[in-house]
């Protein structure tokens, strides 16, 4: 008898998962959205081997589900839907902020095994039409398990991972992982916009290379998504902003000085950092 995996959410990501999950083991892949334009996508596409509207008439039945909306869309998701799992299933995200999505997840009875996790890939579209099945080969899959996450649900995500073409399973804390995305992800798109704010931004054309092509390539961002990323990790992300403009007018004050010793210290510095860091893999991880 197959097993059932349940996406809710047919965007970019989880249009994504449904294609990168087929032929996973034995089972079958139902993609749940409300958008009718989306779920006509998905059936003349064949993103998932069935769709539907309505999350109610196929929870029931799910071993596995994977939430892929919005945060606050998945918070409200948790809390509707909260009596409609059957015990035993496994329930686990893509979110890209894990303390406040968990919290949310406390809502589920005891019997539902919830686990945060965050895909870490994408691009700087978003919808069904820009998904694609190796939207995930050689990036990370983070995992947050709770206390009383069952190591055959820690074991079957790491297995769906591998089938997705992820390199490599990460366990942190919600609050570890928050931290270090806003670090290495959302002050990147806090930095993208920030550059897209300058008055010189429509007089550059002719004069962009790849170093300006590449830093603001995520400022075409989902407004939408974005703004409830940043809201719900807003204080780890002031931490990391706070200590982005201390850099910033650290090299300002060098510069304004002239001197060029202490310029060529500090860049040497952080050159020598990036080189020690070394960070192997594709160059398209999106808007991570």
């Amino acid at each position: 008898m197959k097993h059932t995996i349940v996406i809710v959410g047919l965007g970019l990501i989880g249009g994504s998962l449904a294609l990168a999950l087929k032929g996973f083991e034995d089972f079958e892949v139902v993609g749940v959205d409300v958008s009718q334009p989306t779920l006509r996508y998905a059936r003349e596409h064949a993103v998932a081997d069935r769709v539907c509207e309505d999350a109610a008439a196929v929870l029931g039945q799910a071993d596995v589900v994977a939430l892929a909306l919005h945060p606050q869309g998945i918070v409200d998701f948790l809390s509707a839907y909260r009596d409609q799992f059957k015990p035993g299933t496994l329930v686990w995200d893509v979110c890209g902020v894990k303390s406040a999505v968990m919290q949310a997840a406390q809502v589920l009875p005891a019997s539902v095994d919830f686990i945060g996790c965050h895909p870490m890939a994408g691009t700087e579209f978003s919808g069904i039409e820009h998904a694609f099945a190796e939207m995930f080969r050689d990036s990370h899959f983070i995992l947050c398990r709770r206390p009383d996450s069952t190591p055959e649900h820690v074991a079957l995500l790491e297995r769906m991972a591998a089938h997705m073409g992820f390199r490599d399973v990460y366990q942190t804390t919600p609050e570890a992982h928050d931290a270090l995305i806003a670090y290495t992800s959302q002050v990147m798109h806090i930095i993208a916009v920030s550059v897209c704010d300058d008055p010189m931004l429509f007089d550059c054309k002719g004069f962009e290379g790849s170093s300006f092509r590449g830093c603001t390539r995520v400022a075409a961002l989902d407004v939408g998504l974005w703004t409830q990323l940043f809201s719900l990790n807003a204080p780890a992300l002031l931490e990391v902003l706070d200590r982005l403009l201390a850099n910033l007018r650290s090299y300002r004050d060098t510069l304004a000085c002239g001197d060029q010793g202490r310029l060529s210290e500090k860049l040497a510095f952080s050159a020598a950092r990036k080189r020690q860091m070394s960070l192997p893999g594709p160059d398209l991880l999106g808007p991570l």
